[in-house]
């Protein structure tokens, strides 16, 4: 299936992951499968978008109990880079430099998820968007790469 009939057949949560070595990006899938029953219950579809490989992208959906979710392998970026959903690009080096990154660390993400490797491209920004047939509803554009975000309130 596409992404649009994907949205025209339920709501779809649409998730922009930036690389798998990123510890937010797993705590991202991480927050996700915590929320399965519940959005299962809502009628809600997660659909993750990624760069990497689909064997490294199965590891980790594997890993995270996620493993018959909706995802979208797009190593070109060119959802990434659609106009419809501008997310945009940030060096790696500037990310690092930030507060925000820092305490998203310290508030355990790195000790839970770890960090890894960049698989991909790390300067690749994330973004959430909620969508309900070809309409976006509410999205979520990250400043940083440790933005918390509150996947209820996006639902809602």
């Amino acid at each position: 299936m596409n992404l649009l009939a994907l949205a025209e057949a339920s709501p779809v949560l649409l998730l922009f992951l930036r690389h798998f070595g990123c510890s937010f990006c797993r705590q991202t899938i991480s927050d996700i499968a915590a929320l399965q029953d519940e959005m299962q219950a809502r009628g809600v579809r997660p659909v993750f978008v990624h760069l990497g490989t689909p064997e490294i992208a199965k590891a980790h959906f594997d890993y995270y109990g996620l493993s018959d979710v909706e995802r979208v392998h797009d190593p070109q970026a060119q959802l990434y880079q659609n106009p419809v959903f501008g997310l945009g690009r940030e060096r790696v080096a500037g990310q690092l430099l930030k507060p925000a990154v820092w305490a998203g660390w310290l508030r355990g993400t790195i000790f839970k998820h770890g960090i890894g490797q960049i698989q991909g491209d790390g300067d690749q920004m994330p973004g959430v968007f909620f969508l309900r047939g070809p309409e976006i509803v509410r999205e979520h554009i990250h400043k940083t790469i440790a933005d918390v975000v509150d996947y209820r309130e996006l639902m809602a």
